[in-house]
């Protein structure tokens, strides 16, 4: 897999950066971190060689001098707002992202539940986190926002926002998603501090849009097909352009935010402080991009995925119909087409022969490999094996796994977990594999070649089942599927 991102410079220019704001505003800065802090893979797709949790090794670097507050809405909560690429709450991931990063030793402040008001979800959620020796505390929507500045910058505004005591020189403010209230949060905490005589800083920590990418950049392209569901729009900086002459990109909801943003920034800290919403950003992901074509060609595939991806949450009810038309137009822009996912073709075409769901993997070098689904295991599982046996040098009539070994796990399902039906996923066959490598150096052989498929694409003539879509995107394949169930039951696990 070709390398266009140079994440080692990136971590020492994104650290010299955050440090060089964090001095700006006399050793006290409020930094909004957006985007995921672990796993982000849609970076990792757009700008190869970006590491998937290369913003915690970022946070890592800072932990002598930082401290996290995670953001939760009282909204999400409530209604069980879920993280779509894990299928969990937003509650729960919370509580992930803090078992993560204090792993990591990096220092967790506290908990702020957003935008209460008497949810019940988001009080057990709060009594939870203090059952658990987490300190949290309750925002409320501000008074008079976004409209009436007296008002917000008050006792009565900001001001009956509890304040949340900090001792470290950088507090970055984080949540498991959108929406969660981490500006406001941030906004709160400077008044607190600049009554209490601290003149803290704030800045925004955002991977894309790219700033100093051009708008039309695929790089930022792909965010914009990312965000197709939430209608996000990448623009020229119009306040940049004034104040400095120079064309830098951010997005709408950046753009359409500033005047309030900072018009209550120059009330509370009593000087302009930011003269443009790129102004307030400290990403330097820009600067570490060491081969342009890598970046465009992987960010038009990603592109491409997104695309195939917005059918199949159409077909769940997660997105409206429009969205496909959306990143269709995006897709124009490029100059690509459906057609240019290679992947996809040949899980059709296999699909169409044998009347069952298939699954292709497209090999680093060009070869493409299918497998169908069977009444003992699903057609990922079988893809994935006709994958490491090709890579392997092994003959595709080989059996790596022997029914000795299978057949008990099937027994195991029907009959004491009572699953139907009783063929193997993508998980349970690499744990049977695992335990085969032990004592078979055939499937130890097969097992080696793993790590080749990270990076390779993926295409299901049906929607994927969770576990078997989780354990492609820890494998690192990149998979998308046509819009299709793969049974005419309505309950799926």
């Amino acid at each position: 897999m070709k390398c266009g991102f140079d994440n080692a410079l990136y971590i020492k220019m994104q650290t010299e950066h955050i440090k060089k704001r964090i001095d700006r505003f006399n050793n006290k800065l409020y930094l909004e971190f957006g985007g995921k802090l672990f796993d982000d893979y849609h970076a990792s797709r757009v700008l190869p060689g970006f590491d998937v949790n290369g913003k915690v090794k970022l946070l890592r670097e800072l932990s002598d001098i930082a401290e996290i507050i995670m953001c939760v809405s009282a909204g999400a909560i409530e209604k069980n707002k879920m993280r779509a690429d894990f299928g969990i709450t937003y509650d729960q991931d919370a509580l992930r992202l803090i078992d993560n990063l204090t792993r990591l030793g990096i220092s967790i402040n506290s908990v702020v539940i957003t935008q209460y008001a008497e949810q019940p979800a988001a009080a057990i959620f709060k009594k939870k986190l203090e059952n658990m020796g987490i300190r949290s505390y309750i925002h409320r929507l501000t008074k008079g926002y976004p409209t009436d500045v007296e008002t917000i910058i008050s006792p009565e505004g900001y001001g009956a926002n509890p304040y949340i005591e900090t001792t470290k020189p950088l507090v970055v403010v984080t949540a498991p998603g959108p929406g969660c209230g981490k500006l406001a949060t941030c906004l709160s905490q400077l008044y607190h501090e600049n009554v209490r005589g601290v003149k803290a800083g704030y800045a925004k920590f955002e991977t894309f849009p790219i700033w100093n990418l051009p708008l039309k950049h695929p790089v930022n392209l792909a965010y914009e097909a990312a965000t197709a569901d939430l209608n996000d729009v990448n623009m020229i900086d119009p306040y940049h352009l004034e104040a400095y002459g120079k064309t830098t990109v951010n997005y709408n909801r950046d753009i359409e935010v500033f005047p309030v943003v900072r018009t209550i920034l120059s009330r509370i800290t009593g000087e302009d402080i930011y003269r443009s919403p790129t102004d307030m950003g400290v990403n330097m992901a820009g600067f570490a991009i060491s081969d342009d074509e890598v970046c465009r060609e992987a960010s038009k595939q990603e592109v491409l995925r997104r695309y195939y991806k917005s059918f199949c949450d159409c077909r769940h009810g997660l997105a409206d119909k429009e969205v496909p038309g959306r990143i269709e137009l995006i897709m124009q822009q490029l100059g690509i087409k459906a057609d240019d996912r290679r992947v996809v073709h040949p899980a059709c075409e296999r699909a169409a022969e044998c009347g069952r769901p298939v699954t292709a993997i497209e090999l680093h070098d060009g070869r493409i490999v299918t497998g169908k689904m069977s009444d003992l295991m699903t057609s990922p599982a079988s893809a994935l094996l006709n994958a490491v046996k090709l890579l392997a040098g092994m003959a595709d009539s080989l059996h790596l796994l022997s029914p000795v070994v299978l057949e008990p796990i099937r027994r195991m399902k029907r009959d004491m977990l009572h699953t139907h039906p009783t063929r193997m996923n993508l998980s349970e066959i690499l744990l049977a594999m695992s335990i085969c490598a032990a004592t078979n150096p055939t499937v130890e052989l097969a097992m080696s070649k793993l790590p080749e498929l990270a990076g390779c694409e993926a295409h299901a003539t049906v929607m994927l089942t969770d576990s078997d879509e989780n354990t492609l995107r820890k494998l690192g394949v990149n998979l998308t599927c046509d819009p299709e169930y793969c049974t005419n039951e309505f309950y799926r696990e």
